[in-house]
This record gives structure tokens, C-alpha cells and sequence, in this order.
């Protein structure tokens, strides 16, 4: 397979990197294809909310991979989260936060896996704030953002580091990939609520399964895995 960022496709402006590294896929591109953009105008991120970055103030990218492993979107969270700091943590499932033990704390990146388990590839979407200048935000925003302060002349720079945490990450067992998560875990022995279908369930966030899952312990005792959807800090984790 080829080394992962090649070939390599920038635009200054596009709808969405995952959308165009999606056709690509589909029209055969090679495993480590990247897509970056300065801009998007249709970015996205988990259950179709959209991704707000002002031109040239984010890494906006979509990396190609063949034959993904299983634990892809942790793998993809641990390499974010190595290049945003020793002081980023992560959100189950794909939020990247800064500034957790002052709360609230802020998200500095997002991450959107995107596969294709017939066709045998996945991408992997990240929305990163380098050089965002929060006031920059719509005013909802601003309180729920972070950044990493550089320049926005600094994003290639941290573009070669990204693709080479994810070089390294994919290389890694699944028990240190496991282990590199529980590290920076945001919500591990947090209270947590959430949906289950009309309900809003709550608990206490106790990491991840084997297979990536958060592991939760109800109020009445009870444990149950949750695979997916959204969860939160309640007022009494936060």
C-alpha cells in the first residue's frame, strides 16, 4: 500500500473533503489518497451537523484507506489528539477537547469515519481548529470552541505531523491503541447522560470495550455498551 497522503489534493475552496475523497474511493483512487481544503461550504460532522471554519483558519481534510482496521475511529482520535497536545482529551465517540479540567471545556476537532464495508474502505474526515480566531464564531459558538492558537501559514506544517500520527497509530496493536485512548479519556468515571430512544438515560462513563464501545454503569447498577450516538457531561460530571 502507499504511504499514507499520496497522492495528495488541495482546493481552496470545496463542499466537503468527504464527499470528494467518497468519489475518489469509489473511482478507484489508491489507500492513503488525502483530500484538504482551505474552505468548505458544506462540512459536516456526526449526525449532520454542520462544520463551521472560517477560510484558512482549520485543517480540513479526508484521508482514503483500504482494508481499514476495525478500530479505525480510535485510531483516528488517538493520532488527533497526539497532535493537538498533551492536554487534549477525548470525547467518546470522535470530539477532540482542550481545557476539559476548565470546564466547559472547548472542542478543538472532530472527527468524521465515513465506510464502505462491502468495498472494503473507510475515510476518515477531520475538522481541526489551528489558527481559528474564536471571535470569529457565531456567539452560540464560541463557548464550545477551541483552538490551537497557530498560524494559519503553521497548517501545513501540522498537516505532515497528522498524516504521520496516523502512520503510526494504524501500525499500533489494538490493546496500545485501546490503552492510548483510556489515557486521554474526557469522560471516564464522569456521569453522563443519554438518548435512548425518547428517553435520556443517565450514568457513569467506565472507558471503552474491547471492540471500542463505552461502557456504562446505569444508577440502579446495571451495565450496558453503547455503540453509538451522543452522549454528555450532566451537571454533575461537568
Amino acid at each position: 500500500m502507499s504511504q499514507l497522503g499520496s497522492p495528495h489534493l488541495h482546493f481552496s475552496s470545496l463542499g466537503s473533503t468527504n464527499d470528494r475523497a467518497r468519489e475518489l474511493a469509489g473511482a478507484g483512487a489508491p489507500h492513503g489518497t488525502l483530500v484538504s481544503a482551505d474552505e468548505q461550504s458544506s462540512g459536516r460532522g456526526r449526525q449532520g451537523r454542520e462544520w463551521v471554519a472560517p477560510p484558512g483558519s482549520s485543517l480540513l481534510i479526508s484521508l482514503l484507506l483500504r482494508e481499514p482496521p476495525p478500530l479505525l475511529a480510535l485510531v483516528a482520535a488517538v493520532a488527533v489528539a497526539e497532535v493537538c497536545g498533551p492536554a487534549a482529551q477525548i470525547k467518546w465517540p470522535n470530539d477532540i477537547l482542550l481545557g476539559v479540567d476548565e470546564a466547559p471545556a472547548g472542542k478543538v476537532a472532530g472527527i468524521l469515519c465515513e465506510a464502505r464495508p462491502q468495498e472494503n474502505w473507510a475515510i476518515v474526515g477531520v475538522g481541526l481548529n489551528a489558527a481559528l480566531d474564536l471571535a470569529q464564531l457565531p456567539t452560540e459558538l464560541r463557548g464550545r470552541a477551541a483552538t490551537l492558537g497557530l498560524r494559519s501559514q503553521q497548517r501545513a506544517q501540522l498537516l505532515e505531523r497528522l498524516v504521520g500520527q496516523f502512520e503510526q497509530a494504524l501500525a499500533l496493536p489494538e490493546e496500545e491503541i485501546l490503552a492510548l485512548w483510556e489515557r486521554r479519556d474526557a469522560l471516564l468515571g464522569k456521569e453522563i447522560g443519554w438518548s435512548e430512544g425518547e428517553l435520556v438515560a443517565s450514568g457513569t462513563a467506565l472507558g471503552l470495550s474491547a471492540s471500542g464501545s463505552l461502557r456504562v454503569r446505569r444508577e440502579d447498577g446495571s451495565e450496558l455498551e453503547l455503540s453509538a450516538g451522543e452522549v454528555h457531561l450532566t451537571a454533575a460530571g461537568s
